[in-house]
């Protein structure tokens, strides 16, 4: 067997692990799991995450998850706890403290901490007899499955176990709480992930090139070419949209143009994308079907389709979408 052989035969033996030791803690699951979500959302203050080494490591991180989907969580490192930072704990608050042993020593002041102010403790452990999990009120046990290095001292498995957990709770309590991508982006306003986020609302232009039905074409093509988008609405009395004016529908009445109004040019019906959806869902309108556009009138259901502003591809793509 060559180094590569032997390379990829071991990566592929520690993701099997991982995976089957997954389906164990799926299959175990049980009303721990919802007492610990119910105990959660009961509480009037934070989750206070705790963990020392890999297990501190995993609960930053599902501090975070739960902080960027609707639960107010942070994670306090459970040595700074015992100089000072136990005064970030309060009454309101939950902790989940994290321990594969269930008998690191540094958490012992946060648990007698809460012990002694009566505030609510999740136990996480592959455990069950230890003293983390004899302190706590409820308790998430994960499998005691070993290691992936196969002589159980590299944290692998049970990090994969716990991060799991700590997923399942952000999960559970963020579709509870009906916690949708509108309200995700609220926490996610940069990067690639902010751009995916984006309303309509946020990228389009108010600035909208509308014209009255039964305009001059001859004034229309001004406010086209003062606009910059290279097309213009047509609107109704009560500003309701009803077609658009592109440059294939010049095109397509070169002979007479000047003579005609943009009734007679226009194309009725056009695509249209409300200012609450997506960005993302504004590009796939205009890229994804035939033909393909560069602009999206805005417009409200709510308000019997009145034109509200209007949508470049370029906006979209100047975030990162696209």
């Amino acid at each position: 067997m060559t180094d590569n052989e032997s390379f990829l035969e071991t990566a592929r033996q520690v993701v099997t692990d991982e995976a089957r030791a997954l389906d164990v803690l799926s299959e175990g699951l049980n009303d721990d799991f919802a007492e610990a979500v119910q105990l959660i959302l009961n509480a009037t203050g934070r989750i206070i995450v705790s963990g020392i080494g890999k297990s501190g490591h995993i609960g930053h991180k599902i501090a975070a998850t739960l902080a960027s989907t609707g639960t107010p969580a942070y994670f306090v490192h459970p040595a700074e706890a015992s100089h000072g930072d136990l005064g970030m704990v309060s009454k309101g608050d939950v902790v989940l403290a994290i321990s594969n042993s269930g008998e690191a020593p540094e958490l012992a002041n946060l648990l007698t901490f809460t012990r002694r102010f009566g505030i609510p403790l999740i136990g996480l452990s592959s455990k069950p007899e230890s003293t983390l999990m004899k302190q706590a009120d409820v308790h998430l046990l994960i499998p005691s499955l070993g290691e992936a290095c196969g002589f159980g001292m590299v944290p692998s498995i049970s990090t994969t176990l716990t991060l799991a957990m700590g997923d399942a709770l952000a999960i559970a309590l963020m579709k509870y709480r009906d916690f949708r991508p509108e309200h995700f982006r609220d926490f996610h306003p940069g990067g690639k992930l902010g751009a995916q986020l984006s309303k309509v609302s946020d990228l389009m232009h108010t600035d909208t090139p509308i014209v009255a039905s039964g305009t001059a074409m001859s004034e229309a093509l001004l406010v086209m070419s003062q606009k910059g988008f290279g097309v213009v609405g047509v609107v109704d009395a009560d500003s309701r949209l009803l077609g658009i004016v592109t440059d294939g529908d010049l095109r397509r009445h070169m002979k007479g143009l000047l003579e005609l109004t943009v009734d007679e040019v226009m194309t009725a019906n056009p695509r249209t994308i409300g200012p609450d959806e997506l960005a993302e869902s504004a590009v796939a309108l205009m890229t994804m079907q035939k033909p393909k556009i560069t602009c999206l009138f805005v417009v409200d259901p709510q308000t019997e389709g009145r034109a509200q502003g209007i949508l470049h591809i370029h906006d979209c793509l100047r975030v990162g979408l696209g």
